[in-house]
């Protein structure tokens, strides 16, 4: 045999293809483009209805700050139904049909000296510090948590078949 034929001299370079480009893409990646905007619009859309819904909710967080009394608490908690409910449901509500009301819209369970202050507010001068403490910190978690029934019984009343 021939050295010569054997040597790694005359090898050649193994000859690479051109690289692929992404451009332009393949219209599969259009779709999917399209499709990823859409679903992006759509969650920026369903924040914004959301955070618009809300916002009664976080302008009775910033008033309830200021209330000195349970019957600025009591007053701001209807103010806060009334985002949710009829006026005419929420007028008939007085004593303990207020605080079992406010009770069956929240799944957290009311504390009694809670219930107790909000059923007779009108008719306390004033509530001790810890109740109104109390009351504050249930009256925040209410309202951060309360969960509109769209469907009232004042409104079922009101319908026309």
């Amino acid at each position: 045999m021939d050295d010569k034929s054997l040597s790694l001299d005359l090898l050649h370079d193994i000859v690479e293809p051109t690289p692929v480009s992404w451009w332009p893409l393949a219209p599969g990646w259009y779709v999917l483009g399209v499709v990823v905007l859409a679903l992006l619009v759509v969650a920026a859309v369903k924040l914004w209805v959301r955070w618009k819904a809300n916002a009664y909710r976080r302008v009775a967080i910033a008033e309830l700050a200021d209330a000195t009394s349970v019957r600025d608490v009591s007053q701001l908690l209807r103010r806060t139904a009334l985002a949710s409910v009829s006026r005419g449901e929420l007028a008939t509500l007085t004593e303990e049909a207020w605080p079992d009301w406010l009770a069956s819209r929240y799944e957290a369970a009311m504390p009694p000296g809670v219930r107790q202050a909000l059923a007779g507010s009108i008719y306390r001068p004033q509530a001790k510090d810890a109740d109104l403490s109390s009351l504050k910190r249930y009256a925040a978690e209410w309202i951060r948590g309360h969960q509109i029934h769209p469907q009232s019984s004042s409104a079922n009343a009101n319908e026309v078949p």
